[in-house]
């Protein structure tokens, strides 16, 4: 298979191809199903609406959390390929931070979510297909941060309530302004913070998209917030 195939196959899933790369040893990668070793890794994720289109409409007929819907939609490219997927939200968790650092021109922003060249703070990863073969690979793209050359990081001070410093995350903070406070804004269009960042606006989260993981996001963090 090439790696166009490859692509293909996961756009017709409805998601997008987010890099790939020759697997190392220290990449702690998985072991394969016969016990094997994976040599080439290919990202699974989103940048864009494709990912969102498709999950909404697998919704409007049958109720599926995103994790389940990720899960079909790799798990039948993987497949169709004869290879095995795995995913960031399945334990023991994965590096996918890292690998994904490795597989394209992603790096890490002031906010500790990556950021990209073109899609900025607005894309994902759900999940990776391990392949036994060594897949023929583009160059990787080693383009540089957005970050490098932003001044001010108006990303730091874009929350409303300060829950992002060089510090580091304040969830508990971030959790109680979303659960309590009569402003909607940071559930009905996204984080405040992240649309701070110039880069990758017209990738931004519909509102309808954004809403849903903010929500998603309240619902897993809420104890922690209330507390």
């Amino acid at each position: 298979m090439t790696l166009n195939e490859i692509e293909q196959a996961l756009n017709d899933a409805g998601l997008d191809l987010r890099g790939a790369f020759r697997l190392r040893a220290d990449d702690a990668a998985p072991p394969l199903a016969d016990g094997g070793f994976a040599r080439t890794m290919v990202l699974a994720g989103n940048a864009g609406p494709r990912m969102w289109r498709s999950f909404a409409a697998a919704c409007a007929e049958r109720a599926l959390t995103l994790d389940a819907w990720s899960r079909n939609a790799l798990t039948e490219v993987a497949a169709q390929f004869g290879v095995q997927a795995v995913f960031p939200f399945e334990r023991p968790y994965r590096p996918f931070q890292r690998w994904a650092m490795r597989a394209e021109a992603c790096h890490a922003s002031p906010l500790g979510l990556l950021i990209h060249p073109d899609y900025g703070l607005w894309h994902g990863y759900r999940g990776a297909l391990l392949f036994a073969d060594e897949v023929e690979l583009a160059a990787r793209d080693a383009r540089a941060s957005p970050c490098a050359g932003c001044t001010g990081r108006p990303c730091l001070a874009g929350c409303p309530v300060g829950a992002f410093s060089p510090a580091g995350y304040d969830v508990s903070a971030c959790v109680r302004h979303l659960a309590a406070t009569p402003d909607p804004a940071c559930v009905e269009v996204g984080c405040l913070a992240r649309h701070a960042c110039p880069a990758g606006g017209a990738y931004r989260y519909a509102p309808e998209q954004a809403r849903f993981h903010m929500l998603a996001f309240l619902k897993e963090h809420g104890r922690e917030g209330a507390g």
